[in-house]
């Protein structure tokens, strides 16, 4: 359940809530105000994300990527770039940190995951910044990864325990060009960093990928096999991955799990297993109802998000900082 806290004086640490929603009670009402007193009280917040897994700061001095970039940058994580990701979604870069939320069309859900979980690559931090909330939807869902870890080992166990034993592979269709009409339009070139085909094989070959031509200059590749469970620091295990999103949001994939999702000795994922972990996710996430000039911090080992669609003549403005700890 969300726990509202003014400030910071009455922070419990308490893994069963979920997000926490730190409010400015005034006293913050400049930037630079709001970098002074993250400054001064970063010892608690990262505690506190540590339990919960999600923090809204609501009602600070936030207003654009500018003003994003400089309160983010005092929480003192090291930038993880867009640029160096494997990442397979389209994004526009503002400043050097800040970029937008995946460019898919408003009417195109994106389903819950880790950011990045399908690559060797990935930050532990991902914030989330309203500039412009939608007129109606464009929800972040947001839902803890030990809770759906935790519920599935208790439906599941037998295929829970195999999924954290051998892990997940996946296999990705990255296009020539890049297509901001898809959740997952990103070149091959921009998706690999590269600039022709002999330079993509090799890092595909660096990454233990196997991959395989399309007539059109498509890329089909796929991940050697990646934890899809983790055990975090005290014990804490964690559905990590983004099994989900690929399932439930990547072209013809609902219909035959096996073109995107295999487990990692290369045998099937039933579609039985895939529709439990999505009926426990559902049951566990909360839709973040964004406000202008609110900024999310997301552990993301600890919780997975995702964005619902939207309508309405107002653009929806979400920007992101990725961090590593």
């Amino acid at each position: 359940m969300p726990y509202t806290s003014n400030m910071l004086s009455d922070l419990e640490y308490n893994q069963q809530h979920f997000p926490t929603v730190i409010k400015n009670d005034g006293s913050v009402q400049t930037l630079a105000q709001a970098e002074q007193w993250l400054a001064k009280n970063l010892t608690p917040i990262k505690k506190e994300l540590g339990c919960t897994g999600a923090i809204l700061f609501r009602g600070f001095p936030v207003c654009d990527a500018k003003s994003y970039d400089a309160f983010f940058s005092a929480f003192g994580y090291d930038n993880f770039t867009y640029k160096e990701s494997l990442s397979n979604a389209v994004r526009i870069n503002h400043t050097e940190k800040v970029f937008t939320a995946n460019e898919a069309p408003k009417d195109v859900e994106i389903f819950i995951h880790n950011e990045m979980a399908q690559t060797p690559f990935y930050p532990s931090i991902i914030s989330l910044f309203c500039e412009s909330a939608a007129d109606k939807g464009g929800e972040t869902v947001i839902c803890r990864s030990d809770t759906i870890y935790d519920e599935l080992v208790k439906a599941e166990p037998e295929l829970t325990n195999k999924l954290e034993s051998v892990g997940i592979k996946y296999t990705t269709l990255m296009p020539c060009d890049d297509d901001p009409e898809t959740g997952q339009g990103r070149s091959w070139k921009g998706t690999l960093s590269v600039g022709s085909a002999e330079e993509a094989e090799e890092k595909l070959r660096s990454l233990h990928y196997t991959w395989q031509w399309k007539d059109n200059d498509a890329l089909v590749a796929q991940t050697a096999a990646l934890p899809a469970i983790r055990t975090l620091q005290g014990g804490r295990k964690v559905f990590f991955n983004q099994i989900i999103a690929a399932y439930l949001g990547w072209q013809g994939v609902k219909e035959n799990p096996a073109t995107a999702l295999c487990f990692g000795d290369d045998s099937e994922l039933s579609k039985t297993f895939l529709d439990t972990m999505v009926s426990i996710a559902k049951s566990v996430s909360y839709n973040l109802e964004w406000q202008d000039g609110d900024v999310a911090v997301v552990h993301n080992h600890l919780a997975m998000h995702g964005r619902l669609p939207y309508s309405g003549e107002r653009k929806r403005k979400v920007l992101v900082v990725l961090g590593r700890e």
